[in-house]
């Protein structure tokens, strides 16, 4: 099986590239959904959080959300401390995941394919690239939050230069070019050039 990394900064459109790789029968694994699911309810993920941030993390409820997120905002040494808990869960998750795939291909979606460490896992990496006056037009419809608030989020993420640079393959996601041709050259690439 191959197995393709997704990738791409906010307002990108990695979704859609995603949601497109799902109409050509690729299973596509979205990393952001899982973790989330794992953080509230892996008990591996639980123990280790309560262990750093103590029990009240976790309540009837489950997870309380606004307690953690008041951890590591603001805070990147306590944010690297919970994605070295997170993220090891969320590879070997993906990787059980894509053992029981069917088919030849399968895909993880991620906007942190690179600084996780889950472009380890994949055979080939594609960047959706966008430029970043429409990514942050995009994000402003999409999102309820202010432009300030999405430029720091885009100034957070790894440039898209280097994702361009350590990605396999670019599609360029600009209002002006069709995804379904770009889509289908590369994984026509896949066909005559196997990673395996």
């Amino acid at each position: 099986m191959i197995k393709i990394g997704i990738t791409g900064g906010i307002g990108s459109g990695k979704s859609v590239v995603a949601s497109l790789f799902n109409l050509y029968g690729i299973p596509v694994y979205v990393a952001d959904t899982e973790s989330k699911k794992l953080t509230a309810t892996s008990p591996i993920i639980k123990k280790q959080l309560i262990e750093l941030f103590g029990e009240d993390l976790y309540t009837e409820q489950g997870l309380n959300k606004k307690l953690l997120a008041s951890h590591i905002f603001g805070n990147p040494e306590c944010l690297k401390q919970v994605n070295a808990i997170i993220h090891p869960e969320v590879n070997r998750h993906f990787t059980e995941w894509a053992k029981s795939q069917s088919s030849e291909l399968c895909a993880i979606e991620s906007a942190i394919l690179f600084e996780s460490g889950f472009n380890k896992m994949v055979d080939k990496s594609i960047m959706v690239y966008a430029p970043q006056n429409l990514r942050i037009e995009r994000a402003l419809q999409r999102d309820n939050t202010s432009r300030e608030d999405i430029v720091n989020r885009i100034n957070s993420q790894l440039p898209d230069e280097t994702k361009k640079e350590w990605s396999d393959y670019v599609i360029h996601n600009d209002n002006r070019r069709a995804l379904l041709p770009q889509i289908e050259i590369f994984l026509s690439s896949l066909r005559t050039s196997p990673t395996e």
